[in-house]
């Protein structure tokens, strides 16, 4: 795997920045790409010890932002041989009736809008190259509509979704794509889909223990390190004390 390229979003926390971590240790070259510039700084200094790191600061949303970022990569860095779709928020847990529409155009946006967006840059040159391989990060929430959960729920359907048309179409050019979907990981998404109140997002893991990001980066590096000839398509993954998007075990 030494040399390979893999392209990040939503590097600079939680899932993505633990990817990073680990795949800078399995002799990857990153892309790292997140909005804010000072951590993905931080972080390119910290593991430019380890590998060749570059980072691209941009709104996944913003789709315009999105194809002049990856334009700009010099040749060296544009052979993208993995690309990890991890950018996503939870905005908001209000019932439908009196959800707000700025919480859903931003789940909508940076979930499914912003994945295409990212996909559409990269996708080219993999099938010019006839290899790759796509990791998109979905959620339970993808396979099971809880309560109040609504739009996120249709956002992440929505990558599922994405991730199987995605597979389908890039058959034939050898692409393999992935999706990983975890139950409760505790990263800054309870803080953010409570727009910041600690208490009630530390309620999400209270009385169990969660997944973290470290996790899910295994999982990531155990799906980039199978043989050519297996593709790990769709993996689910829960914390011990989690069943279910609902039924969670707690002290």
């Amino acid at each position: 795997m030494s040399n390979r390229i893999a392209l990040i979003t939503g590097a600079t926390s939680g899932i993505g920045e633990a990817a990073a971590r680990l795949l800078a240790k399995h002799n990857f070259n990153l892309i790292l790409c997140g909005r804010r510039q000072e951590r993905l700084t931080a972080l390119q200094q910290e593991l430019s010890t380890q590998t060749k790191v570059t980072t691209l600061s941009f709104e996944v949303r913003d789709a315009a932002a999105v194809k002049d970022a990856i334009a700009s990569l010099p040749a060296a860095w544009k052979a993208i041989d993995v690309l990890i779709n991890n950018a996503g928020n939870a905005h908001g847990l209000d019932p439908i009736q009196t959800g707000s529409i700025d919480d859903w155009d931003a789940m909508i946006d940076i979930n499914v809008k912003g994945l295409l967006y990212v996909s559409r840059e990269v996708i080219p040159g993999m099938t010019e190259r006839a290899s790759g391989h796509i990791i998109n990060l979905g959620s339970i929430a993808g396979k099971e509509v809880y309560p109040n959960g609504n739009v996120y729920c249709a956002s992440k359907y929505a990558v599922d979704a994405l991730t199987q048309g995605m597979r389908m179409d890039l058959n034939a050019f050898g692409i393999k794509v992935t999706s990983i979907n975890p139950g409760l990981v505790e990263t800054e998404f309870a803080k953010v889909r409570f727009k910041g109140n600690e208490d009630k997002a530390s309620l999400v893991y209270r009385g169990m223990k969660p997944l973290v990001g470290e996790d899910i980066a295994d999982i990531m590096l155990y799906v980039l390190q199978a043989p050519a000839h297996v593709q790990l398509a769709d993996i689910t993954v829960f914390p011990t004390a989690q069943a279910s998007a609902t039924i969670v075990k707690r002290s």
